[in-house]
């Protein structure tokens, strides 16, 4: 059974451990309300999102050097700023913003569902995210990582191979001994290219409302799952 191959699950983590979006309309909900400043932080959220793909991409393709996350949220935070007409704001407001992205709050099931894997496998997170993002979201949000493997250590964005196989070897594991978990259909399907496992676990209100993505999964992952629960449950946990 594939179940009893693996020996560690690696994440996706925006999107599929926490809520980025409601998160940031919530933080910049609150910095506005603090500063009598209003906007639609909603699409303020969305916008910023937005961003973050076509400043990886440059990076990717060699427009820009190795840049961390947090450098491209800030980047793009610069840009909607000006888009949005939110001009005034102070050097130390800006910094305080992009750490809006290191505070952002689990789905209700995934710090049960993380608890309940880290019983029989090595849990960690497989993000974009640079090491310091993704262990102060960790603490912000209680997730029990056993370590923090993603893009910087691999010097890679996904889904270059790079970045996956990094983590498989730091591991010293076989691919096929890694389940990557996601709620992004190509983050998978990357990954299976490099030969790790997949496990599809669809997040419906990632988005919000009014934008729904696909929930029809590829038949050929590993599996599918309702939440990290459910996960969990046919990994035999």
């Amino acid at each position: 059974m594939v179940s009893t191959q693996i020996q560690a699950c690696i994440f996706d983590v925006f999107g599929t451990v926490v809520d980025w979006r409601g998160s940031i309309i919530h933080h910049c909900w609150e910095f506005g309300k603090a500063r009598g400043i209003t906007a639609d932080w909603a699409a303020f959220a969305d916008g910023w999102r937005a961003k973050y793909r076509p400043y990886m991409d440059k990076v990717r393709q060699g427009d820009l050097p190795w840049t961390n996350l947090d450098r491209l949220h800030r980047m793009g935070l610069e840009e909607l700023l000006a888009e949005f007409g939110l001009t005034s704001l102070s050097e130390a407001d800006k910094a305080e913003m992009n750490l809006f992205w290191h505070r952002l709050y689990p789905w209700s099931d995934s710090v049960p569902g993380l608890y309940r894997l880290k019983q029989r496998f090595i849990i960690a997170p497989m993000s974009n995210g640079n090491v310091k993002l993704m262990t102060d979201m960790g603490k912000f949000g209680g997730m029990p990582w056993d370590c923090i493997l993603g893009a910087e250590l691999a010097r890679h964005y996904k889904p270059d191979p790079e970045s996956y196989l990094t983590a498989v070897e730091l591991l010293m594991l076989r691919p096929d001994q890694v389940l990557m978990v996601a709620a992004h259909q190509p983050d998978l399907r990357s990954a299976q290219k490099a030969g790790l496992r997949a496990a599809f676990v669809p997040r419906p209100m990632e988005f919000g409302p009014n934008r729904t993505p696909d929930p029809t999964p590829d038949p050929k992952f590993d599996f599918v799952a309702t939440n990290f629960v459910d996960l969990a449950r046919q990994l035999g946990v």
